[in-house]
């Protein structure tokens, strides 16, 4: 495992230069305006994290275009413990996948964490598309060919996958495994896909190979973002966290035009930096912080969570309102387009001018012919023209779907699934 200490400005000249990796925003608090509202035309169907929902908890999905029928185009979401959901363009359920079974009695099963596609993969003698997913539970990347005749996704994950962080199995199972998600696929072909490691500030990158018919990876850089920071005024800070965490990365996207990689670190903020040959270019560069960066805060056992003191906020912080979470880019162009950054603690995106970095706006999902996005994990976008959504496909995840659903107690389910936005607003940059 490497520490990359590139000097930043060296690392996307396309972009606007950012702070230095260990360095902070100006003092001076940044202004937040207000979000512009934007309603969901479409939801999926409710899923249900308890027993008799299958412990089914929707997460991140991913969009993929029919090659010669929009109208045939797919949401491929997941569920953690549920597996995959698939569901048509106008959120019908289609199709759903389960996770591995535990290796062994004391093992953990599958829980399905993040999914991204990868296009014009060759698989035997043909090109096909992929859908990859980090599964949590088994420390594994799995891959699911989709059928554009059938419109179904068929597994081709190689038997003998490895794992993709752990050593062996007492390590998956304390679950410091395969977590968030971006995949890329360089000029030269090469397909990768960017992994981070959950509970930890480490982030993979594995190039995926056909064998016999089969998909599997092979490890190819790492890097650790940083986890404690000097604040402007001296001080030292790193974010709370459960004990014995780190500031984990999930949220994970890559420009396919520029290899530009944004990395959101859930409790620290918004980096970036590049992918060269496979391998990263440069020293992570931060984009923006979260708005409690070097704010106090202390893990109560008691609440079994973190208190942060906002009495004492320095002001060095950003807009963000952590978590960060998923990250998307609209692309209207072969540079042009928009960058969306979910701001899970105030269920609110921001917006970032592709080609330049330039904060362009901040929107929020609210209730309309279907309720809004709620705690917001994964996001995406494509700006492809799409029946019912000719501005382009947004799909968001709702943590806290509504109405709420009473369970046998009484009390409400957890309730989860994605939302369906026309995307044409997002060429306004607000």
């Amino acid at each position: 495992m490497r520490r990359l200490f590139i000097p930043a400005l060296a690392v996307v000249p396309l972009l606007l230069a950012g702070a230095p990796a260990d360095a902070a925003p100006a003092t001076a608090p940044v202004a937040v305006d207000e979000p512009r509202p934007v309603r969901a035309v479409a939801e999926t169907p409710s899923l249900f994290d308890d027993e008799a929902g299958g412990d089914a908890d929707a997460d991140d999905p991913a969009i993929w275009v029919h090659p010669t029928d929009r109208a045939g185009s797919l949401v491929v979401a997941t569920a953690k413990n549920g597996g995959l959901r698939v569901y048509d363009l106008r959120a019908r359920e289609r199709q759903v996948i389960g996770t591995p079974p535990a290796p062994g009695p004391a093992d953990e099963a599958g829980r399905f964490n993040n999914v991204d596609l990868v296009t014009g993969f060759r698989l035997g003698q043909r090109r096909v598309d992929l859908a990859v997913v980090t599964d949590r539970g088994r420390d594994q990347l799995r891959f699911y060919r989709i059928d554009p005749a059938t419109r179904r996704l068929v597994d081709v994950t190689a038997p003998d996958v490895p794992y993709a962080f752990s050593r062996h199995q007492a390590e998956v199972n304390a679950q410091r495994t395969a977590y968030g998600l971006g995949t890329y696929t360089d000029p030269a072909g090469g397909a990768y896909a960017v992994v981070s490691r959950r509970s930890t500030s480490e982030v993979g990158v594995f190039r995926l190979v056909e064998r016999a018919g089969r998909v599997t990876y092979r490890p190819v850089d790492r890097l650790v973002l940083p986890s404690t920071f000097t604040l402007p005024d001296g001080g030292s800070w790193s974010p709370c966290t459960d004990p014995g965490d780190g500031p984990q990365v999930e949220g994970t996207v890559v420009d396919p035009a520029t290899g530009v990689v944004y990395l959101a670190q859930e409790q620290v903020g918004l980096w970036r930096t590049r992918l060269v040959g496979g391998r990263f270019a440069g020293a992570p560069v931060s984009v923006e912080r979260v708005r409690e960066y070097g704010v106090p805060a202390a893990y109560d056992p008691e609440e079994e969570d973190c208190v942060t003191d906002h009495s004492a906020d320095p002001g060095f912080g950003g807009r963000i309102a952590q978590d960060v979470e998923g990250l998307t880019i609209y692309r209207t162009g072969r540079f042009t387009g928009t960058l969306v950054v979910s701001s899970q603690g105030d269920d609110t995106f921001f917006t970032y001018d592709r080609r330049t970095g330039r904060p362009t706006g901040r929107f929020a999902v609210v209730d309309g012919r279907v309720d809004g996005a709620q705690e917001c994990d994964g996001a995406a976008v494509v700006a492809t023209p799409l029946p019912g959504f000719p501005g382009g496909l947004l799909v968001v995840h709702d943590g806290r779907n509504t109405p709420e659903s009473p369970g046998e107690d009484g009390e409400a389910r957890p309730d989860t699934n994605v939302k369906f936005l026309d995307a044409g607003f997002l060429r306004a940059g607000r």
